[in-house]
């Protein structure tokens, strides 16, 4: 017997192992350069030129400082967080309602509706990017942080609406019915209902348009010419010379740059999976 059990967990483990090597080899392709990156944020410029993939030697912490400053994170960093905010929440609240609408409500024309967003959110941004800078321009937008939110919530809500209206479409009409029976109108179906149960679709969102403004690069820099008004991506700009760049100061930035995202995401991971099961209990 215990013969036969040994031959059953050996066959297992040779029918694991491919499994385990591709989930390996994924792990180095995605984890990899990541390294590679925060070490070379606290190499020299030098050691970058003759060890670019190694671990460092001569660990310069001041890298960090010196990146800080010269990129002007102090100043990007409101910048870029002052527009993921304001865009998240016109996303989530304006996303919210039309995705409500589209996936419960029945308006007509919600096919053509669905259409141009499934066509809107093609487009290439380059095709009107001329246009929109001069008409911004026009009734004086440009150099506004504020006036480039309404960019990024135009270039993200068909998405955010398509997400949020597959989540709703997953509901069971019963509680909305039973909400109406009891005199609740639209809204507070949709604020006490339709919300508490679909709030990981909320975050899901949530996340993906705060980390795509977050690395937005091209409205960023031909909407703001003020340095006061630059964002985090922007701030590379700050680390080339002539002809040259400071990979270090480089690596530096990026590592900044990415932290806040991650850890987002993993202080809101656990929430977001303990969201799906209440979501569930509560209906």
């Amino acid at each position: 017997m215990s013969a036969l059990m040994g031959r059953r967990r050996s066959k297992r483990a040779r029918n694991l192992l491919p499994n385990y090597v591709i989930l390996t080899l994924l792990l180095v392709f995605a984890i990899g350069p990541l390294v590679i990156l925060a070490f070379n944020s606290v190499k020299s410029r030098a050691e970058i030129g003759r060890n670019p993939l190694g671990f460092p030697h001569a660990i310069q912490w001041s890298n960090y400082t010196r990146a800080w400053n010269v990129g002007n994170f102090s100043t990007t960093t409101v910048n870029s967080g002052i527009l993921v905010v304001g865009t998240v929440i016109c996303i989530l609240l304006l996303g919210g309602m039309a995705a409500y609408s589209l996936a419960k409500l029945n308006p007509p024309g919600a096919d053509g509706v669905m259409l141009y967003l499934l066509v809107s959110s093609s487009v290439p941004l380059y095709l009107f990017l001329v246009p929109l800078f001069f008409m911004w321009r026009s009734i004086g937008l440009v150099n506004n942080l504020f006036g480039l939110i309404p960019i990024y919530v135009a270039i993200n809500a068909p998405l955010a609406i398509f997400l949020l209206r597959s989540f709703m479409l997953e509901l069971p009409r019963d509680f909305e019915d039973a909400a109406r029976v009891d005199g609740a109108g639209e809204w507070q179906v949709f604020a006490r209902i339709v919300i508490p149960l679909t709030w990981p679709g909320f975050l899901t969102v949530g996340l993906v348009v705060a980390l795509a403004v977050w690395n937005e690069f091209v409205l960023a820099t031909v909407f703001l010419t003020d340095p006061s008004k630059f964002t985090v991506v922007t701030s590379y700009q700050n680390f080339v010379s002539s002809f040259t760049r400071d990979w270090g100061l480089t690596s530096a930035a990026s590592v900044m740059m990415i932290a806040p995202i991650l850890l987002i995401f993993l202080s809101l991971q656990r929430r977001f999976i303990d969201g799906l099961t209440q979501g569930g209990m509560k209906g």
